[in-house]
């Protein structure tokens, strides 16, 4: 084996150029496939980050008669829950309209315990010097709006019976969330206040529960775990991975394809060389490791530089992040501003393995003519 990696050595120096033009695009190839899941493994750790900080906390109890996905059963879908709510954070939805600046858009009125410390909700704004109806909403539902801290607005609102009201209410408070279904088309108000102008007492939509929480086996609610609610990010970025591999094994194939040229070049021009080595009492398992080696070795310099391109490279990007013109507004779900790529060891050994095991393979199946070889034409360096 050392002399085989001796061998391998000395061949690929010699091929100069040729040989770091391989290693080139397979280092590229390699420092591709480490970032782009690094992005996406970042992504996913901070969207569920976000989405457990400022909705779902440990899990959610969920009036039966209630779908997130379906605006029309918020006018059913709430209860009174029957059981003890002090691991829980009640809050009910009811529709209303909003009339800012001689415009009308239908809102979701999200009414929140201001005791609660569950979710991220600035709950402590709703209890402002700002009039007798405070209100609070996220930073884009406010650019929407186009209201700042202290405008009143009119809002229009329907009672459990089906009476229209309206009153002016005071944006007491403006936040930032990188959750869309925390802003986007939500209007943030005291539980208390809500129940009191729809006289809807003491009713919830759904509850958000803390870590103590044990009990999600009530009549009438339906209990989803953080991994359940956490489950459509999952899937996003399990789709998203898969559609990128393709990028990735192309990339990856083309490196690959050039070392397989390259092995076959070498076989048919060096067949003086492996005729010596059969001469000299190699055995043909040998000779096709030396090819092999050489060939796999490939990946060891694409590595070996990677790492020196990669290691200051990814560590400025880990530590600054990336950021996007995008946001969560326009992918639907959680997704910051400055996403910081996750670099874990997992993902690097799994890559480094990948590239070490695929160019062996590609080196080997070239050399497997050599097996074929008779010790008569070994001499005369010929290969049938």
């Amino acid at each position: 084996m050392k002399i085989a990696f001796q061998l391998a050595w000395k061949n690929l120096i010699g091929a100069g150029l040729r040989t770091w033009l391989n290693v080139g695009v397979l280092a590229f190839s390699f420092l591709v496939i480490v970032f782009y899941n690094a992005m996406l493994d970042g992504w996913n750790h901070q969207a569920k980050f976000e989405s457990i900080k400022w909705e779902y906390a440990h899990g959610q109890l969920i009036n039966e008669n209630y779908d997130p996905y379906d605006p029309f059963t918020v006018q059913d879908g709430h209860g009174i829950f029957p059981g003890k709510t002090a691991d829980l954070c009640p809050i009910l939805i009811r529709q209303g309209t909003l009339y800012p600046n001689n415009r009308m858009l239908t809102v979701a009125l999200m009414g929140i315990d201001t005791s609660q410390r569950i979710v991220s909700i600035p709950v402590e704004k709703l209890k402002s010097k700002y009039g007798e109806f405070p209100v609070i909403m996220g930073r884009n539902m406010a650019n929407s709006l186009k209201v700042k801290v202290g405008d009143q607005i009119l809002l229009r609102w329907r009672d459990k019976n089906g009476t229209f009201d309206a009153t002016e209410v005071t944006v007491s408070g403006i936040f930032k969330t990188d959750v869309p279904t925390v802003d986007n088309g939500k209007v943030w108000m005291s539980i208390q206040k809500l129940w009191e102008i729809t006289d809807l007492n003491h009713h919830a939509t759904y509850f958000v529960a803390n870590q103590n929480f044990k009990n999600p086996n009530i009549p009438g609610w339906k209990y989803k775990s953080q991994e359940a609610l956490l489950q459509d990010i999952t899937n996003i970025i399990a789709m998203k991975k898969t559609s990128s591999s393709i990028i990735y094994i192309l990339l990856l194939s083309i490196a690959l394809l050039a070392i397989f040229d390259t092995q076959v070049l070498s076989v048919f021009r060096r067949q003086k060389e492996i005729g010596t080595y059969v001469a000299l009492g190699m055995t043909r398992t040998q000779v096709v490791g030396i090819f092999t080696v050489e060939g796999s070795m490939y990946s060891v310099f694409a590595i070996i530089i990677s790492g020196i391109i990669g290691i200051p490279l990814f560590a400025f990007l880990a530590k600054t992040g990336i950021s996007f013109p995008t946001n969560s507004q326009d992918v639907g779900f959680a997704m910051a501003e400055t996403i910081y790529p996750i670099f874990g060891i997992k993902l690097i050994l799994g890559s480094i393995l990948l590239v070490m095991v695929s160019a062996t393979i590609v080196s080997f199946l070239p050399t497997r003519k050599i097996t074929k070889m008779n010790p008569v034409d070994a001499l005369k360096g010929k290969l049938q």
